[in-house]
């Protein structure tokens, strides 16, 4: 609201119900701008944010009690449980936005709003300023700027309060569990999509849902990035790379371990693991309040150029492998991403041109890897390895909160859980 200001008005709408094929719709899943500002999870609703304004500065439209299609869709809320419930200074019925939402943006001169998100809402935004631009001979006033909404809301989310991170600890914790089930069912001849059937009873048992199509890649199939047809044999004596968090009230974790299906590290899987953990180590030891975005992946990078070199599969000084960007042969993508109420949630990397600086309160994934492909230039003994280690860690004051530190990622301790 401070940001907006007076003379500002802010529109939002709700996430739109989406068709799976013909008559089935996809589980509906609430716009994370929107739920962040209301916590209200019905579609058909716009939030309206007016500071300023006498008679109420939150307003919700939303659908309207209807005992008819509650009894087939489940309850609303309705403009009343709006204000009572959701603390919307006035709520209006849905049906009614035409008419009541142009009146109040006239008496404003600057809209917030998010372009290009909903296509069919942005139809309607430009239908109610060009109804008020055709009127303006008749003194009908037409706001004169209109400002990217999510500039601001992005930057506010980057940034998680106590609660959100208490309630990201507890995404972490259903998936670290969902993790550790996995680990002590796993054994050769199952096949990925029962390993997968693992998380996704863990993750409903616990209220939560996958937060993404988990990864569950074996052998050949873990050097794959975004693996996901999880539908091959678990071989003995193929590593297992799984890639797998969970939403729970709209907070998500990302988590992926790789391990062996026999539960017995080979010499070369070991090899390749321990430069993988190492990168991870040192990379979560540079998410620090005042080191940039890139430091965590130039630490792993640094980390895994070394290793490779040290097992013979590259060649050179480290310093020109890592100028040249030879281990990207290897390892080919960033070493995270920014997390919370999005898998891949939303916050700019760079202020301008320059990286940005970790700041308490903001959290990120570190998921170096290394992923060794069937390749004939390779040695036999190195082909379809793929490992990644990924970890949820929230920057704070003191250092870096590994919010996933329950689940077991040492080699030796991996392997110690698999014969349980």
């Amino acid at each position: 609201m401070r940001m907006v200001g007076h003379g500002g008005i802010a529109i939002l709408p709700a996430a739109p119900v989406r068709t799976r094929s013909r008559d089935v719709e996809y589980r509906f899943r609430q716009d994370s701008d929107f739920y962040y500002l209301t916590g209200f999870a019905e579609p058909e609703a716009v939030a309206v944010l007016v500071p300023g304004r006498d008679k109420g500065e939150y307003l919700l439209f939303c659908r309207e009690r209807d005992p008819l299609k509650e009894r087939w869709d489940g309850q609303r809320s309705g403009p009343d449980g709006a204000i009572e419930t959701y603390a919307a200074d006035d709520a209006f019925p849905i049906d009614d936005i035409d008419d009541i939402l142009p009146g109040i943006m006239e008496t404003c001169s600057r809209v917030y709003y998010t372009m290009g998100l909903y296509a069919e809402f942005d139809a309607r935004i430009a239908d109610w300023v060009n109804s008020l631009r055709s009127r303006e001979s008749r003194g009908v006033h037409t706001p004169q700027e209109f400002v990217a909404l999510d500039h601001l809301l992005h930057d506010m989310r980057l940034y998680k309060s106590r609660p959100e991170i208490a309630a990201m600890r507890r995404s972490a914790k259903v998936a670290v569990s969902a993790h550790t089930r996995a680990m002590q069912s796993v054994r050769p001849g199952m096949y990925e999509y029962e390993v997968e059937a693992e998380f996704i009873s863990e993750f409903r048992r616990n209220s939560a849902w996958p937060s993404y199509i988990p990864i569950v890649g074996s052998g050949a199939n873990a050097c794959t990035l975004h693996y996901v047809q999880n539908n091959a044999v678990l071989k003995d004596g193929d590593l297992l790379l799984i890639d797998a968090g969970c939403e729970l009230d709209y907070y998500a974790s990302d988590i992926t371990r790789t391990f062996p299906v026999n539960g017995k590290f080979t010499p070369e899987q070991r090899a390749v693991y321990d430069i993988v953990l190492e990168a991870q180590l040192a990379a979560i030891e540079k998410t620090r309040v005042g080191n940039h975005w890139d430091d965590p992946h130039n630490a792993a990078v640094k980390v895994i150029t070394r290793g490779l070199k040290k097992i013979g599969l590259l060649d050179g000084t480290v310093p020109r492998l890592i100028k040249d960007g030879a281990y990207r042969e290897f390892f080919m993508h960033r070493t995270g991403h920014w997390l919370g109420m999005d898998v891949h949630d939303v916050g700019d990397y760079k202020v301008g041109d320059e990286w940005r600086l970790f700041e308490s309160g903001m959290v990120t994934t570190v998921e170096p890897g290394i992923y060794i492909p069937a390749n004939r230039k390779i040695r036999a003994r190195w082909r379809n390895t793929g490992i990644r280690i990924e970890d949820d860690v929230a920057v704070t004051s003191s250092g870096p909160d590994v919010l996933s530190k329950g689940l077991v990622k040492d080699p030796d301790d991996i392997e110690a859980l698999m014969q349980h």
